[in-house]
């Protein structure tokens, strides 16, 4: 679909009135025309990257609707974070903040549960990859996570220090998440360059609440993103994850929106003043501008 034909139909979704809404919200982005000529084109895709390895058509936000997707209630309405195994001081730290910001980012309960032993993974569920140990993804959301999530939840990410692989043929994923299960499993082990100090803390971050937010971004039915740069988009190794904006497109953002029906400027302030305090200086700035259009 062309871009300017996108953006009509998008602008006619929000401004009638939408019989398959549940619970009545309605969509409530201001100026949203303003808000969509920041949408970044996608660059060229390269060797290596995600779309050039994976074939996808991205996901309307009319296709989004058809979805049904995951939505909050009175009874669901709490994001679980589950760690696995132990974490340096350090490591603690940005766990911590990358919590704090989930809540922010969602507009909902964020609670951390007690930690999972890293001993409840078999060992035919671990491999040793490139000298280094990696726990299967898939398994911990199958089967780890099966069961404690507590009944208040609508989403669940378990987080971890140690690498992972989503199945035998891949090498490594920086997360993993099911729509159906809504649990995912985010890993920190790729996401310093260094060793990991209270000095340079805000690369990894910055790659962690990416990632987690992704991740529980498919848990509200959110497929990768082909539309435009974004949080949304698909990523195969550090470079691509680092070109990425902390921040959702005009599409995207609209279906987050829609589902959590958050008032958006002061979401944007919110998450603006998260990035200013960490030295997160560029996602700030892309945050601002949103702000600024819908304003």
């Amino acid at each position: 679909m062309k871009p300017f034909i996108l953006l009509l139909a998008l602008l006619l979704i929000f401004s009638c009135k939408n019989n398959e809404k549940p619970r009545g919200k309605k969509i409530t982005i201001p100026n949203y025309e303003k808000l969509a000529l920041l949408d970044v084109p996608l660059g060229e895709i390269k060797d290596g990257d995600w779309l050039q390895q994976h074939l996808e058509a991205g996901q309307t936000f009319q296709q989004y609707l058809a979805k049904k997707p995951v939505t909050v209630s009175e009874d669901h309405n709490v994001i679980y974070l589950q760690p696995i195994g132990t974490f340096t001081q350090e490591q603690q730290k940005v766990m911590d903040l990358n919590s704090e910001y989930i809540g922010l980012f969602f507009g909902l309960k964020t609670i951390v549960l007690e930690p999972i032993n890293e001993d409840e993974i078999p060992k035919e569920n671990k491999r040793i990859q490139f000298e280094t140990e990696q726990l299967d993804a898939s398994y911990i959301i199958d089967e780890i996570l099966k069961g404690v999530m507590p009944n208040d939840g609508i989403a669940m990410m378990a987080l971890t220090a140690k690498d992972l692989y989503p199945r035998p043929d891949w090498n490594f994923v920086f997360g993993l998440a099911s729509y159906s299960k809504r649990m995912g499993v985010t890993s920190i082990f790729r996401f310093s360059d260094t060793e990991l100090t209270s000095q340079n803390y805000s690369q990894c971050l910055n790659r962690l609440i990416k990632t987690s937010t992704h991740e529980i971004g498919h848990m509200f039915t959110i497929a990768h993103c082909t539309h435009a740069s974004c949080l949304m988009n698909g990523s195969n190794h550090l470079v691509e994850l680092d070109s990425r904006p902390n921040a959702l497109c005009s599409v995207c953002l609209a279906k987050l929106s829609w589902n959590l029906n958050f008032d958006n400027v002061m979401r944007l302030e919110k998450l603006i003043s998260f990035c200013k305090k960490h030295k997160l200086d560029s996602d700030a700035l892309v945050l601002q501008k949103q702000l600024e259009a819908i304003k």
